[in-house]
């Protein structure tokens, strides 16, 4: 997908303070994708235990089901480029709304386990689409100016959706008097987890009705009336409109199309800077983060957490999640990218061998000691925290700055989905390795923490300061 994400035309003017108002609830609008992704992603938190219940299944057969969206999300993330180009990004945005829309109510609904999978698919597939259709279009219509700031919008509405879906299953827990599968108004109380994702499923779809069309798609397809009226909305009238058309138009016809034949070099391997793309994305996967999302609450429960608290656990950590993506987002730009990734390494890498040695205290009538617990619960928020504030943020500023132009749309496909894949590693694994062993479990993740430091100083160069066009 063509993308403004590469740099601003020259000449482009910042948009009239007027007009900001109307550019931020564009972006906001848009972002709605980003809160939708965090929300769909973690929400089945709530769930896990719940459905091993009803269904019976072991850990490995739980594993799949849970894992099973991340599939989806690939292929999503895979193919949203090629469609929007196609079809344009605002009928992109309303095509995940629909499928967000019908896996929250079949994942609701299910009537066997099968069905389950089905469903997380598809709103896997949505998940993709909006990871990839989101930040394009917020950097098509943001004013150059801005248009790092509103660039932010799309992680803070990830990490928002995490940490509402943790509110809303705790809510639901509460009204269900602590037991996932309470019954409410005919329901148990984990399907309504997985149902009120309709919400801001079809919010997401009546807002994208309420906003232009990205202007480099339109001048792509030939509308360039059309394109100069959405320019006019999000820039201002104080500019020349045909001639802010012609610029972007010439800047669309010297991007090249990079395929992925450009990513080998000679005997047909990856380019080192192509490895390097894919070993910061798997880095941040493997460290084992989505486990605070997708089993925290199981986690909490396995060492003999009351449920509504273990909830209530996952809740906090989410808000851990957004300061520290806050932090992140205040320092990237002052500090670089590099210091902070070396920072969260060492900090992740600590909190990661703490937890290992809380798990491995012994369950005195099923519950961790109580000081064993309680490090192991600040120990994990330490966790979150080391991560938000640096590769949960900076890994994916690399990516988007450490190719070069004639590489950089499908190196960053081919890192993307190498995150996607080792996330799912991750997710599939957890509940068989954490039968075998809890505290080995969190050993791995601890190793994987500290070998990214070597991985970091030795391959990874500092971007922060440099124009695109330097990277080579």
């Amino acid at each position: 997908m063509t993308s403004a994400a590469n740099g601003p035309e020259s000449g482009a003017r910042a948009a009239h303070p007027d007009h900001l108002g109307h550019v931020i609830f564009i972006t906001a609008a848009a972002a709605m994708g980003g809160f939708l992704f965090g929300y769909d992603s973690s929400v089945i938190n709530g769930a896990v235990e719940a459905i091993r219940d009803r269904y019976d299944i072991g850990s490995g057969t739980l594993a799949q089901v849970i894992a099973i969206a991340l599939i989806g999300c690939a292929i999503g993330a895979a193919t949203a480029g090629r469609i929007a180009d196609r079809i344009g990004r605002i009928r992109c945005m309303q095509i995940a709304s629909v499928l967000f829309t019908a896996s929250a109510i079949g994942s609701a609904l299910p009537f066997a386990l099968w069905d389950l999978a089905v469903w997380r698919i598809i709103g896997g597939f949505a998940i993709g689409m909006a990871s990839v259709i989101g930040p394009a279009y917020i950097a098509e219509v943001s004013p150059p100016a801005y248009r790092g700031r509103l660039g932010s919008f799309q992680q803070a509405a990830i990490v928002i959706g995490i940490a509402i879906s943790q509110l809303v299953n705790y809510a639901v827990l509460q009204i269900a008097d602590g037991d996932q599968r309470g019954e409410i108004l005919g329901l148990e109380a984990w399907q309504w987890m997985l149902g009120v994702m309709v919400v801001p499923a079809v919010l997401y779809g009546l807002l994208s009705f309420a906003i232009p069309e990205s202007p480099r798609f339109l001048i792509s397809v030939g509308k360039k009336a059309e394109a100069r009226k959405i320019l006019e909305e999000v820039e201002g009238k104080n500019m020349d409109l045909d001639a802010r058309v012609n610029e972007i138009e010439t800047a669309m016809h010297r991007e090249h199309r990079s395929s992925f034949k450009d990513l080998l070099g000679s005997r047909f391997v990856f380019l080192p800077i192509v490895w390097v793309g894919i070993g910061l994305s798997m880095f941040q996967q493997l460290v084992g983060i989505n486990v605070a999302f997708y089993y925290s609450a199981t986690l909490w429960q396995s060492v003999g957490i009351d449920p509504t608290d273990s909830f209530f656990y996952s809740f906090t950590t989410s808000i851990i999640n957004i300061i520290g993506t806050v932090i992140a987002m205040v320092l990237v730009d002052r500090v670089g990218r590099r210091p902070l990734a070396l920072v969260g390494s060492i900090g992740m890498a600590l909190a990661l061998a703490v937890e290992a040695w809380a798990f491995s205290a012994d369950l005195v009538d099923g519950k961790l000691p109580t000081a064993q617990g309680a490090t192991a619960l600040v120990a994990a928020h330490v966790f979150v925290l080391f991560f938000a504030l640096s590769w949960g943020v900076v890994v994916w500023v690399f990516l988007g700055e450490m190719f070069p132009n004639r590489l950089r749309a499908a190196a960053l496909g081919v890192a993307v989905f190498a995150q996607w894949m080792a996330n799912w590693a991750i997710t599939a694994s957890f509940p068989s390795l954490a039968d075998w062993n809890l505290s080995g479990t969190y050993i791995i993740y601890a190793c994987f923490a500290v070998l990214s430091i070597p991985f970091v100083l030795k391959f990874v160069k500092e971007t922060k300061g440099k124009a695109l066009e330097e990277m080579g």
